[in-house]
Order: structure tokens, then sequence, then C-alpha cells
């Protein structure tokens, strides 16, 4: 590799000067993402500001000194009291014309559900929900209000300080300040502080179909956290565009993109905003999820020391000032307003907007009506091309057009395939993926520069084609006409993928068009210093590139911020059955890498293409891809920052109350590194487990799928799950009985043709029961259950077509319900207790893996029935 000609060095200097442009970039992003800008305050902030210091509090005595807040622990009826405690002292010294209402309720109500894919029925019990309601005196109990909602139960083996002990915080903080400000809320303000959202959204579904404020919802916010901090993102607003309007208008630090309104339906997972804006609910209302410090969401590691500093304070500065817009509104409707139905048909029959904030300083926003003008705009440009001052080569230049829509159509597809390539390389020759895991600049290292090579590969074989027109009759130099296709080939490009954003209805189309809207005028500063440095020139070149620097920082700022949301969510996609699973997580990394360097560089390519377009920097950007993929393999995937998160649940089949059949550990992994690798560097657990090192997959003992039935459906994220034989003498002593399903009244059951069964579940000694699960297969027909309807059926570990329910509530009760089958076949329920509570050989088991290693542990007791 060597830098010989002039051209060369030129391209290098080119190379290095952009180099450091997104190196700035990049600087700046990374301070805007991790909110370096904001200034939190503390304790002692005046009592009319909101305070990310007071808020901490909160999060600390709910995640640190209150024990779990999970379903069927004691910690989560501790919160509920706290967080009822601290309202009742604002209601004490709130003013004389504010009205505070505080109400604790119980739900309990059973429903269908399709989550992740999977068809699923729903019963519950005896959830806790926290509501206040603050208005002034005069209004009335029909007025429209605004809901806040946040939750404050945590997932399984959490201590939820980001999901959502930050969320319940900032509510209650934001409660003061309306209180301590003197601000008498225009329109009511109602925050639901609700008590089992991972319980498949159970206590908004409770509040939803019983409490009496309900109809006066006109909207709402759903506060949620997906990680620990980092930008607190609109990631769904509807229905109708004003919701989002509203934010653009109120947010103090606008963060909100609709192209993630694309993206989210496909993320495994969902919020209580389906519930209120979907379900069972047509109510206006934003999802504002933290999306950063996602290696601790649903992790021991979601502590209070890990949520982000700035990160509260920016969403609650927010979030006052958009209750405030929203109680403000004349939009503000509901269903008990004579003029509800003039108002929702004239307000919110219009589309999803189009809104995008620019490095968090403003929000960008613009109607679905205005997009469909503005973004077919582009297209109507690529007239210019072949018909001004083309009169007598307008075919020739139309050939030569689409010849540049296709050289950098395939720049881009190269720009993912050959990231992609290289990282099956890679792994061909390591049984250890995801290297860049913990440290997420190793991705960038690895799979920029191959982007970049890909990119480029097109633009040397353009050199190699001659163009279709003629430089005598058109009379500009061939190096101008080479310039004009690549440009309007590239520009053609992006302007038909903003048209085809625009005909799918999606609302990422802004990310083309802002690429069009650049590139325009950058093409036009650089025909005009053409005239005065020549038209292979650097500085005519930097001419082109410096109108297009706003819309490259906006790429980094958007593509960056998109990469490290999907690194930091890799570690828990589910684990796929090998072989190719051990690929897909790095080739999911390359190919984004791919696209979004493709979106940062690609309107870069039609002029600067020509300087770097050169074998010497192909070969750089080669041996810089071999050194990063090289130096990626020294680097160990995880780290207590980032960990591997594992399932660990321990397993007793019984018979009877009693009865333990068999006692098994099994271990899943959610990740593309298997449960072969762990055991490798977790040497005390292996041999715990008697694991040699001769050991392998087919020498072992598989979990079935229906094994992990307790976690449905979540246990689809599985696979190469093993299991241990365990010791069943431990589990009799903690627990003198054992789940059981039995048979009541049998007199009412007919033994031939249609007959109901009439059941009751025990949950029997089982302290710390988060959920129960039935599997039920044979000729049902109706049950007790979600208003006598039947969910979607499933196949559940291979087995026949069935129907699977979830109930949950406090266990010191029994469950009885009904089946119906239509036949006298006989109907067969699987049971499937989930219990808290581990036994000590699980517990000191569980202690000897790794502090890189994050583990979610558990009972479940298992019973099959014939009925």
């Amino acid at each position: 590799m060597a830098f010989g000609s002039s051209e060369d060095v030129s391209a290098i200097k080119l190379l290095l000067l952009l180099a450091v442009m997104y190196g700035l970039v990049s600087a700046l992003t990374y301070s805007v993402v991790h909110l370096k800008f904001v200034n939190p305050l503390g304790n002692d902030a005046p009592l009319d500001r909101f305070s990310e210091g007071r808020t901490i509090q909160h999060v600390r005595m709910l995640s640190q000194e209150i024990d779990g807040r999970q379903e069927g622990r004691p910690g989560l009826k501790k919160a509920a009291e706290y967080i009822k405690g601290q309202l009742e002292v604002l209601k004490e010294r709130a003013s004389s014309n504010v009205r505070i209402e505080i109400e604790e309720t119980t739900v309990s109500g059973s429903f269908n559900m399709l989550f992740l894919g999977h068809n699923i029925a729903l019963g519950y019990r005896n959830h806790t929900n926290i509501i206040m309601r603050i208005s002034s005196m005069v209004s009335k109990e029909t007025d429209p209000s605004v809901l806040v909602n946040g939750h404050f139960d945590s997932p399984l083996g959490s201590p939820g300080a980001g999901d959502c002990g930050s969320c319940v915080a900032s509510m209650l903080e934001i409660a003061r300040l309306i209180v301590d400000s003197g601000w008498v809320p225009h329109r009511p303000v109602i925050f639901l502080f609700n008590g089992a959202e991972e319980l498949f959204m159970l206590g908004s579904h409770g509040f939803m179909k019983t409490h009496k404020w309900r109809d006066t919802i006109g909207a709402f916010i759903n506060v949620e956290a997906s990680g620990t901090g980092g930008p607190d993102l609109v990631c769904q607003s509807g229905p109708s565009s004003w919701p989002s309007n509203v934010y653009a208008e109120a947010a103090i630090y606008p963060m909100a993109n609709s192209a993630a309104e694309d993206v989210f339906p496909v993320i495994p997972g969902d919020t209580d905003y389906r519930i209120f804006s979907q379900d069972y609910g047509n109510i206006p209302g934003l999802d504002i999820i933290f999306l950063l410090g996602g290696y601790f969401y649903h992790t021991s590691s979601d502590t209070v020391e890990r949520l982000m500093p700035g990160s509260i304070q920016a969403r609650g500065e927010n979030l006052f000032s958009i209750i405030k817009t929203f109680t403000n509104s004349s939009k503000l409707q509901n269903t008990y307003q004579t003029n509800y139905s003039e108002v929702t048909a004239s307000t919110f029959n219009d589309e999803r907007a189009v809104f995008f904030d620019y490095f968090s300083l403003f929000m960008i926003f613009y109607s679905r009506r205005v997009a469909k003008i503005l973004h077919s705009i582009p297209i109507f440009f690529l007239v210019f091309p072949f018909t001004i001052g083309r009169s007598h080569s307008w075919s020739a230049a139309l050939c030569d057009f689409i010849k540049g829509i296709f050289i950098h159509t395939v720049g881009i597809i190269l720009a993912v395939v050959v990231p992609v390539v290289f990282s099956i390389l890679r792994l061909l020759l390591s049984s250890q993926t995801m290297n860049w895991f913990a440290n997420p600049y190793l991705a960038f290292l690895m799979f920029v520069p191959c982007a970049l090579t890909g990119l480029l590969i097109p633009r040397i074989i353009w050199r190699r084609f001659p163009l279709s027109q003629d430089v005598s009759i058109v009379k500009t130099s061939e190096e101008a006409l080479s310039d004009e296709a690549s440009f309007w080939g590239g520009f053609g490009f992006y302007a038909i993928l903003t048209m085809a954003y625009l005909v799918a209805g999606l609302s990422g189309g802004f990310v083309t068009f802002f690429v069009c809207a650049s590139m325009l005028p950058a093409w036009i500063f650089f025909c005009l210093s053409v005239k005065f440095f020549g038209q292979r020139s650097l500085r005519s070149t930097m001419f082109y590139i410096l109108p297009l620097v706003p819309c490259l920082a906006y790429s980094v700022y958007f593509g960056g911020f998109l990469v490290q949301f999907l690194i930091e969510k890799m570690g828990m996609m589910g684990s796929l059955p090998l072989p190719y699973g051990h690929y897909v997580p790095d080739i999911i990394v390359a190919a984004v890498i791919g696209i979004v360097t493709g979106w940062c560089t690609g309107p870069l390519m039609p002029i600067c293409g020509h300087w770097l377009a050169r074998s010497s920097i192909l070969q750089f950007l080669l041996h810089l891809s071999v050194f990063g993929l090289a130096l990626s393999s020294q680097f160990f995937p995880y780290t207590t920052s980032a960990p591997k998160r594992i399932v660990f649940q321990h397993t007793f089949h019984t018979a009877g109350s009693s009865q333990i059949l068999e006692s098994t550990y099994d271990f899943s992994v959610t990740d593309s590194n298997s449960l072969l690798f762990l055991f490798k560097h977790s040497p005390e657990v292996a041999k715990e487990l008697n694991v040699t090192s001769e050991f392998s997959f087919e020498s072992a003992s598989f979990s079935k799928r229906n094994d992990w039935m307790a976690i449905f459906p979540v246990s689809f994220l599985f696979s190469n799950s093993l299991k241990f034989p365990a010791q069943k003498d431990d589990i009799l002593k903690q627990y003198e009985y054992f789940p059981e399903l039995s048979i009541q009244n049998p007199s009412l059951n007919s033994v031939k043709g249609p007959r109901r069964v009439h059941l009751e579940l025990s949950l029997g000694s089982l302290q710390e029961v988060w959920v129960a699960v039935l599997n039920i297969t044979g000729p049902l027909s109706s049950w007790s259950f979600a208003d006598n309807l039947l969910p979607g059926t499933e196949i559940f570990g291979g087995g026949p077509q069935s129907y699977i329910c979830r109930l949950s509530g406090p266990s010191d009760g029994n469950w009885t319900f009904w089946l119906e089958a239509n036949s006298s076949e006989a109907l067969r329920v699987d049971v499937a207790v989930l219990d808290q509570k581990l036994v000590d050989p699980m517990k000191r088991l569980k202690d000897l893996f790794p502090d890189w290693v994050d583990v979610t542990a558990y009972s479940s007791f298992m019973s099959s029935y014939i009925l």
C-alpha cells in the first residue's frame, strides 16, 4: 500500500479530513445522547423546579430500601404503601384552591391478548393501583383530564430502578411540583401508579375496565423505561398527530422521532400504551421511554447507581411542560362533551405526523398532508439532469442517470453485504460471537471500514464504463458529465426511497428527504465553485461537503444512537438453534452498521467518490478492517457493565400436593454464546454440575420448550436449553404442599357428551408466586375466563393445539373456574407455577456464576391432569 501519486496524496488528505469531521460529530452525538448538556438539580433545588436529586431519593427507596417489587413478594405492597404515603403528604400541604383525591384500588379481571405474536388469556385478581387526581376546586367530575401512567412493579430478579422506579419517582416529583409551584391545572391531571405492568399490562387494563375516571381521560402520557437513561424518546404517539404536536410545542429537551413508530412494532415487547390507545381505548397519547442503558434492563444490575445523570432531569422538565400544554389545549375532550364526536371527526382523522428532533435542540414537525407534498418534491427534480441543456442528448443523459442510480444502489447494497461477509468469515474461525457487545466502539472499528469498502467498489467500476453522452455534442468535459451523472444518480436513489416511504405509509421518510434537501444546495455550491477552482479540485469538493454537514451530522446522531441501542439489546434477543444461530447477532449488527454507514456517507459519494475510489484507499480500508476484526478477537464479550444473561429454573415435576416426581436444574441463555461457552468460562459452575471438558450438546440432556411453560411466551426466545438432575429433598423442607388442580362438584360434571368441569387450583404452601400458567389441550369449547371467549390456539412444545391462560394475584386463596368440552374426549391440563423463593442449594449454585453473568433464577412447579 503506497500513496505515490499526487491524487493519492489528495485522497488521503480528504479521507483524514472526513475522519476528523465524523469524529467531531460523533463526540457531539455521544454528548447529546448521554445528555451531558443537561444540568441535573440536587435536593436543594427551588421547590418550583423539578429536581433529579429529589427524584433519585424516591428511586433509592423503591429499588434499594424496599426488597423486591415483584408480584407475590412483600416489597410490592410496601412500594404501594410508600407511594400512597408520599401522595398523602402532598395532599396535606396543598393550597385551598386545589382539590386532591387519592385512591388505592384493587383490580381483577380476565381478557385475551396477542403478545409477542402468541395468543394468551390473562386472568388476574387483587392487583393494586394507586391513583391521584389533581384538579381545581371549580372543576367538574366530568371535565376532560390528562392521565400520566407509570408502573411500580418490577420484573423478575430486578430491583427495577430504571424499569420503572425512575418513572414512578418522576411522577411523584411532578405531583410535588404541581402542589409546591402553585400551578392550578386548567383541567384535571390523573396520576396512575399501576402495580402490574410486567405481568402483561394488567394494572392499566384493570383501570380502563373498572375505574370511574376512565371516561374522563382526554389524553395520556405513558412513562416507561427500556434502560437506565439516555434519550427519553417518544416511541409511539396517536391516534392522530395531535399528541406529537403537543410534544413538539412543549418539550424542553425534545427527543422524538416518527421513524421510531415504524420500528417499534417489530421490537419484542409492549407497553401500557396499547391498553389506553389501542386495545381498550382510543385515547390520544404519547409513549415515552428511556432507551439507553439496555445492558441493565430486566437484570439485577438495574440499580440506582446505574441511572444516567441528567436523564431524569430532562424527563421531568419535559413531562411537566407537556402536562401543562395538554391541560390547556382546546382539543382536550372526552366522551362527556356534547361536541365530542365533532371534535374527534375534525381533529383525530388526521394521520400520524412526521417529526424529529435535531440534537435535542429543537423539533421539526409537519403533518402527513404536508409530508405528501413535501416528500414528493424530490421526484420532480429528477427531470433536470436530462432536460435542461440536453435538447440533443436527453436520451443519453437519461441513460447515464440510470447508470448513476444503479451504481449508487449497488454501493449501498455492498455497504451492507461486505460487513456481513466479513462477520461470517471471522466467526468461521472463532467459537465466540458478540465480541463487540461490551465495547460497542469495536463494532464500528470492525464494520465501518468494510462498509466504506463496499460503497467505493462500484465507484472504481464506474470509471471503466464510458458515458452514453457525447462530449462533443454536449460541449461539457467528461469529468463534468461523470460528476453530473453520479450526483443525479445518488439524488435519484434518495428521492425514490423517499417516495417509497410515502407510498408505504411510513413516518420515516424525513430521513431520506433531509438527504435530498441537503444534496441540492451542495450541488449548486459545487457547480459554482468549479468555475473558480476547477472540476477536480479539493476546494470544489469542500464546497460540496460543507452544505451537507447538518444532514450528515444528523445521520451520525440518529444512526449512532440506533446502533448503540441495537448492540445493548442484542444480549436479550434470544438464542437461535445452532449452527446458524451462532452467526445471527454479528450479521445483524454488521448489516445495521452497513446501513448507517451508507446513510451517513452515501450523500458524499457522488463527488467525493472520485477521490476515495482508489486502490490505495481500498487497501487501507481493507487493512483497517482486518485489523479491527483481529483486534476484536482479543476482547471478551461481557463485563459487569454489560453482563451475559441466563435463565436458571429449578423445575419440580409433582404429582398430588406433596409428591415430587422429578427435580432438575434447567438453564438457558438469551444470546448466541451458548451454554457450552458459559460453562467453559465458569469452571466452578461446571464443576458443580459435573460438566467436563468432553461435555457437548450431543451428550447433553435438553430441556423441552414446555419445561419453560411458566414464562410463556418468553420461552420461545430459548433454544439449546439444558437440564441437569437436582436433589428433591430440599424443597420438601421448605414447602409442605405443592400446587394442585382438583375437580369440584363432581355431580355437576356430565360423563358423556358436552360437559362442564368445575376446577379449583390450589397454590399449596408457595410463598412468592409470580404467575400460574395453564396449558389446556383437547375439545375445549368454552371456559370461565375472558367473558367465556377462547383465545387463538398455540402449538406448545411440538404438542397439539392448545389454549394458554396466565393467572396472577395473591396466592393466599385458590382459583376456581370451569372448562367446557364439546365431546366426551378427555381434556388435558398442564399447570406450571412460578415461585420466586429458592432452595439453599440453588442459591449456592447461583452464587457460583462469575460477576459478568446476570442470573434470573426461580422455581417452577409443574403437574399434569387428565379430566
